[in-house]
């Protein structure tokens, strides 16, 4: 688990101004096993996962605890930058415009359903740029109601 898989839990916590006394009375569960979750001592359990997205009604941490808490995650879903919000639009229209560029491969291959061997070059790059713009999808979602604090960490912020 690691310093920054724990700490996910402690953005969205203090993005909500709760104490870990409030939080672990709320989420029923000890402030010690809070704190152990906070700095990534003991895996979080789903369940209080849960409990905490709706609490800290945070819906990034249910991405990120999936990304960083599972093999599979680590491995396949993509890493958001939780930025402001017209950073995020810009990612996302620059990696729309990026998978305009690799259409026109996207569509010759796919015509006859095959991934011959003359196309697979071309055809990860298309699986390429349509993974970066999923990544910019999900940080311009999860940027709704964030900007990110000059220390790095994610705070709520009224829109």
């Amino acid at each position: 688990m690691g310093k920054r898989y724990g700490n996910l839990y402690k953005i969205a916590r203090k993005n909500t101004n709760l104490t870990q006394e409030k939080a672990a009375q709320f989420l029923r569960v000890s402030k010690d096993s809070l704190s152990a979750y906070e700095r990534g001592i003991t895996p979080t359990p789903d369940d209080i996962v849960c409990k905490m997205i709706e609490l800290y009604k945070s819906e990034w941490l249910a991405y990120e605890h999936l990304r960083q808490s599972t093999m599979v995650g680590r491995k396949y879903l993509p890493e958001i930058n939780h930025s402001d919000i017209a950073e995020s639009v810009l990612k996302f229209q620059k990696e729309i415009d990026d998978l305009s560029s690799v259409r026109r491969d996207m569509f010759s291959i796919a015509c006859d359903g095959v991934i011959d061997n003359e196309e697979l070059n071309r055809w990860n790059q298309v699986t390429k740029e349509v993974h970066e713009v999923a990544g910019a999808a999900l940080n311009l979602i999860f940027t709704k109601n964030k900007k990110t604090s000059l220390d790095g960490h994610l705070e709520e912020v009224s829109i």
